[in-house]
């Protein structure tokens, strides 16, 4: 059978994530409209009878300033020593020369794909200038169009991958679509309902930390706790009479009971720990 590691890179908010979700028919990476989403190296394993690909999506790549960032740019250094094949995913709405120096800088030891994505959003010749763009690049062995929003063409794409992975034995023989932990995807659950029921600096100053998950005979109990970096953030966070951590643990427990498959029951506590993005000792108690 074809297998391989296929690390998904790209700037911020290209699609990494959309794409990663998309091809393995499940969400496994939180998804949001704003920049540096994702901070982990996520990784799903698609297992099919003639394959086995294990895609990784990266963080966004960009220019750190907090010790944070440097662990995010940290996977995606990581990524870059284990794979197989890259796919560099491409906003084709974005600038293109700015892309092009981003995907130089990686160094890339391994073929490459170079996927633009949002096609529907651009005219015919604009997308066929982007193809040419790319095409004429180095690292750039192929060149594929899609839409990862609206739906891909998972047998043809699926193929463009396969024709450049080897053939061997698989790396994983359970079930499993990923190698993380199931409290790691609980905790980005609610970090995603962060990011879309709060506004400026308040998702990129948060963390989420699962201090309790219990399996019990009719209901799974998680208590988790909300980090942010000033008291004025935790009282956004609580908001007037409990109002908002109310609503934001309503619609991650609903996320989290669908992605379970069980009654969840959701406590979550708001707490404040200053400079966390800068602190070593904070990092590694989150998971970074």
């Amino acid at each position: 059978m074809k297998v391989g590691y296929v690390n998904i890179f790209g700037r911020p908010n290209a699609g990494k994530s959309t794409l990663l979700n998309a091809l393995m028919g499940e969400k496994l990476a939180i998804v949001s409209s704003k920049v540096q989403t994702t901070r982990h190296r996520i990784k799903g394993i698609l297992t099919e009878k003639e394959y086995q690909v294990v895609f990784s999506d990266t963080p966004g790549i960009i220019e750190p300033r907090y010790k944070l960032h440097e662990k995010m740019m940290q996977a995606v250094k990581n990524s870059l020593e284990d794979g197989d094949l890259a796919l560099l995913l491409v906003d084709v709405k974005d600038n293109w020369e700015e892309c092009d120096s981003v995907f130089s800088l990686l160094k890339l030891k391994v073929p490459a794909i170079v996927v633009l994505n949002k096609l529907d959003l651009v005219d015919t010749d604009k997308l066929k200038e982007a193809v040419s763009f790319f095409a004429a690049k180095n690292y750039c062995k192929k060149v594929v169009t899609i839409s990862a929003l609206s739906g891909i063409n998972k047998k043809q794409f699926m193929n463009a991958i396969l024709e450049m992975l080897p053939e061997g034995d698989p790396y994983y023989t359970d079930d499993n679509i990923s190698d993380l932990p199931t409290k790691f995807f609980v905790s980005e659950l609610i970090r995603e309902k962060i990011y879309s029921l709060f506004q400026d600096e308040i998702p990129y100053h948060t963390a989420v930390l699962v201090q309790e998950f219990k399996e019990k005979t009719t209901l799974v109990k998680i208590r988790a706790e909300i980090i942010v970096q000033r008291e004025t953030q935790k009282a956004i966070i609580l908001g007037e009479g409990g109002n908002m951590i109310k609503k934001l643990g309503t619609q991650a427990r609903r996320d989290i009971e669908a992605f379970l498959e069980r009654k969840v029951f959701l406590e979550l506590f708001v707490k404040v720990r200053g400079k966390w993005r800068d602190s070593e000792l904070y990092l590694k108690e989150y998971g970074y």
